[in-house]
């Protein structure tokens, strides 16, 4: 809300549906080529989940000092693909995720988990306004600070994970 609050609700929703769009066809794309795509660069998925860990540190960072994540974009639309989409909806984690559960569970699995995710996504996302409201300003700024924390949190977790397989 605190990227989207001084848009028209209208807008808000194409963002928001731009960023779910984006989001699922991302994690398809890397549910069927991450593995490949990371080999063509020589990474490893530990090397892309500490990439990612600091991007979501910095991220977490910026909301805990502001309250929100203000960025300067060209369109309502591409505030849908960067920064909701990805690293806020599709990033190291439900990439890295993705990537196992088609190897573990196969593709129908894969596909089902993402579809289930960006669904209940979409359905939290149509209906932000509302929580918003009930929740107020105060409220939502702590439940945002408080997520920046997990935020936190889990960018430190990718990058110790990370660390530790190539100290391994």
């Amino acid at each position: 809300m605190g990227l989207t609050e001084k848009i028209e609700p209208s807008k808000r929703k194409r963002i928001y549906n731009t960023a779910v769009l984006v989001g699922f066809i991302l994690l398809l794309v890397f549910a069927f080529l991450g593995q490949e795509l990371l080999n063509i660069f020589g990474l490893s998925i530990y090397s892309f989940g500490i990439a990612g860990g600091i991007l979501l540190l910095i991220i977490a960072i910026r909301i805990l000092v502001s309250g929100n994540i203000k960025e300067e974009v060209d369109s309502p639309e591409s505030l849908g693909a960067v920064p909701i989409a990805i690293p806020l909806l599709v990033g190291p984690g439900a990439i890295t995720t993705t990537i196992f559960n088609l190897q573990t569970y196969g593709a129908l699995a894969a596909i089902l988990a993402v579809i289930v995710v960006l669904s209940i996504t979409w359905v939290i996302l149509h209906y932000i306004g509302a929580i918003y409201r009930v929740l107020g300003k105060t409220g939502a700024l702590v439940i945002a600070r408080v997520m920046a924390l997990f935020i936190a949190a889990i960018a430190i977790q990718y990058i110790i994970t990370g660390i530790t397989h190539y100290m391994s």
